[in-house]
This record gives C-alpha cells, structure tokens and sequence, in this order.
C-alpha cells in the first residue's frame, strides 16, 4: 500500500531547471537504447469511455480485499469504475477525477495494470515512465489533492497487500495540495521504521517541478541490474533528478523490494498521510472535479546479461546443484522474510500461494539426477496445505518436481521431505515455488538439494 508517509513541511526543494513541454498529446517515445517496449497505453479512446480491462484493473471502494481500511493511508475517497471519475478525454489522454457529492462524500479513481511482470532481468534494465499532468489545481482549492503513479511488486496482488512494505512500492511521481513539486520513493523492509526508515521510505524529497500543475511532464523510474552496485534511477523530463544504490540497505531488503515483477498503479487520492503534513485536507474549499491527464504509460525492458560478480545480490558465480543451497542465499524473491532458524543460521518464512524464491547458475553438470530433498517445517493450522515445487529457468515453466506438504508439528519442526524431478543437465536458474488453495503462510525452508 501506498504509506502513510509523514514527512516535515520543511522537506528539502531541489530546485532544477527541467524542460517543459506543453503539447496535450504525444506518442509513446522510441525505447531506450538497449530495450525493448513490453507494454503501453496512449490512450485513444473515444470520449468518455472508459480503459480497456484486458490491460488495466479497476480497483474499486476503500481498500483491497482483506487489506488495510482507506487503502492504508487514511484517505478518505471512495474509487469507482465510473466514466465520471475515470474515463478517456477524447485528446489522447486518460483522465482521473476526484468527485464531490452533496452529502461532501468524495470519490476517485485508481487503476492498475492486469500484468505484474514488469522487471529487470538479472543483468538487466526495466525503466517505468508516464507522462502526466498534474491536476491543476492550487491553493485552498487543492487541500487534500493526492495524484500518484507508482508501482507496487507483485506479490501485493494476491493478499491485498498485507505484505507492504517488504514486497517494494516504486514511487514514481507523488504530488500533495497543489504544490509545484514531485516527490519519488522506494519503500521497503519493515513498517514502522525498519532499514527503509518507513512510513516514509528512502525518498528523494520534495522538487520543484515549474509548470507540472499546468503542463505534462515525463516521469520515469528505471532499475539497473547491470550494474554493481545495482541502482534504481528517478527522473523527471529525462534528468536524472535522484539515484539509490542497492548498498543503501541489506541484500535481502533491496532483493525483496525489487527482484521480482511490478505492476504499475495510476490514481488520485484525497486526503490522507502525506497531504496532512502539507497542510491537510480536503476542506469546504478543496474544488472537485479537476483531474489527473495521463497521455502514456510506457514500460521498456532490456535483455538479461551476467550478474556483476561483485554484486551483494550475485550469491556467487555458479552453485553445485549437489551441495546443499540455502534458502537465504536466494538471488530473487517475492512474498518471503528471513528468520533466525532452530537448526542454526536462517531460513525463509511466511511462505503462501504464489511466493518464490530464485537460485541462479546452478550446475547440474551431465546430469543423473535422481530426486531433491528439501528441509521444510511448518506449524499451518489443520486443512492448511501446499505444494514446493521447483522449476528451471522461468516461474511460468512446469514444475520438474514437487511434493505436497501439511503440518509439521511446528514452525521451527524441521523435516527432510524429498520430492522426484525430471533429468537435468547444465547450467540453469532454479524457482522454488509455492502454490497453496488457502491465502495462509504454509512452509518455512532452510535448504534444498539435488541429489544424482
């Protein structure tokens, strides 16, 4: 979820030169040198119609299924399907507009993308951009306006992000009360406080941002895996206004927020956290209806290339397929958390249905293999079950192996359960995948190996 973040009014404001550019409608830009366009949305519908839902998720009420009231943040709107608060303008762009009725009840907007795939492969780039204008609004008028295009990781999807902050949140362009400026966060770790100083998140502050209100502006995020330290890089009309290197927190911090898909989000809040260390609102003066245009939303994507060996997150050049492969040595996950283990070191917890955990360059060598074994513990109430399951070079790939798995009497009760898999030979990317039909935590792992 989107933070409660509460920053000091007296947050710093970069002042920079930025490029303005007042066309209402642009096609989406050419990639970037070395990507490829995996996604995008320009937005050329006819007036007053709404998105296409084979590509975007209307995300209606006052909070995901099972997740945190007023979307976590205290915002005090209602989000609709409406064409009266989101719809295509005609022009080229997509509007979204916060709506006021006579009992003073707000609604709003908030859409996501239907695919939650967008990520940087190992070795490689995804860059995140829109190009938007801000509501233009100002003053009393614009207490409690709360505009945002951001991106939350995958694994929020599912449980309705009660996994927040831990699975990331990009924020890519925030703006409050009609301010001239953008804010841009990455969120993580624990909340409250933790490595990512949350709620409020490792962010860049507060920049001026000189005719964002009233003309469009690009926004963009782009995350560098080819680099070491890997880097997530902000920018606003193409200047690279703020940079976080992955040694700004632990390995397993950093890999948690970001080595897995994204899905990008798109909506205009009223009140709420962050408007109300601005100031506040909404107010009797805060004016309705003056929305949020969107003329793209574009996602580029390089191709993969070798992990830099002196990466916090490489986990070493290869790995024998045959040697015991700690869980916590994982290069990528989603939905997992380190823990202390019984048996000594540390294990992954709080596994459900669709969590992952990725292994890279393991060697299997010429091949031979006759099973693997895994050490599993698990205290899930009775009824609670589910499947480990491993597979090679892609999560969408069939499993080569699996076995099923009910309580073990304990979270910290361990056992080795071994499960049969296919021949395998060569260098490859192992997924260890869980898949439950219950939304409940289900296995703890210490360890896996492949045995001939």
């Amino acid at each position: 979820m989107r933070s409660l973040r509460v920053l000091a009014a007296a947050a710093l404001v970069v002042a920079a030169s930025v490029t303005i550019v007042t066309t209402a409608d642009a096609a989406v830009p050419p990639p970037p040198s070395g990507m490829t366009l995996v996604f995008s949305d320009d937005f050329t519908g006819a007036a007053g119609t709404g998105l296409n839902r084979g590509n975007w998720l209307y995300s209606a009420g006052t909070g995901y299924p099972g997740g945190a009231a007023n979307w976590g943040t205290g915002e005090v709107e209602t989000m609709t399907d409406s064409t009266a608060n989101v719809y295509q303008d005609g022009s080229g762009n997509l509007a979204i507009k916060p709506l006021r009725d006579s009992a003073g009840r707000w609604t709003s907007g908030r859409v996501e993308t239907q695919r939650t795939d967008f990520a940087a492969p190992v070795g490689g780039r995804v860059r995140i951009e829109a190009r938007i204008q801000q509501p233009n609004v100002t003053g009393a008028a614009a207490a409690g306006y709360w505009p945002a295009f951001w991106a939350l990781g995958d694994a929020a999807r599912p449980v309705g992000a009660t996994n927040w902050p831990g699975i990331g949140e990009w924020d890519i362009m925030e703006n409050i009360n009609g301010r001239s400026s953008v804010f841009a966060a990455l969120h993580c770790g624990t909340n409250p406080g933790g490595p990512c100083n949350e709620t409020t998140g490792l962010t860049s502050g507060e920049r001026a941002c000189s005719g964002c209100l009233s003309s469009f502006h690009t926004y963009a995020v782009e995350y560098d895996r080819s680099t070491s330290p890997e880097q997530m890089r902000w920018y606003l009309d193409g200047v690279n206004y703020f940079t976080l290197n992955s040694t700004a927190v632990d390995a397993t911090t950093w890999n948690n927020a970001t080595h897995h898909g994204m899905f990008v989000i798109l909506n205009v809040a009223i009140g709420g956290g962050f408007p109300a260390a601005f100031g506040g609102g909404p107010t009797a003066q805060t004016q309705p209806g003056v929305p949020m245009l969107v003329d793209y939303v574009a996602v580029w994507q390089s191709s993969g290339g070798t992990t830099p060996t002196t990466s916090p997150t490489s986990g070493g050049s290869t790995r024998d397929a045959y040697s015991r492969i700690e869980a916590e040595s994982y290069n990528a996950s989603a939905g997992v958390q380190v823990e202390t283990c019984a048996e000594g070191g540390q294990d992954v917890g709080w596994i459900a249905n669709g969590d992952w955990l990725q292994f890279n360059n393991v060697d299997f060598g010429t091949g031979g293999v006759r099973d693997f074994v895994a050490r599993v513990a698990s205290g899930a109430a009775g009824g609670v079950s589910g499947l480990v399951e491993v597979r090679l070079d892609s999560r969408s790939n069939a499993p080569i192996g699996s076995f099923a798995l009910g309580g073990t009497g304990g979270w910290q009760t361990w056992q080795s359960i071994p499960g049969n898999v296919s021949n395998v030979t060569g260098m490859h990317t192992v997924f260890v995948t869980f898949s439950s039909g219950q939304p409940a935590d289900f296995v703890n792992l210490n360890w896996i190996q492949f045995r001939r």
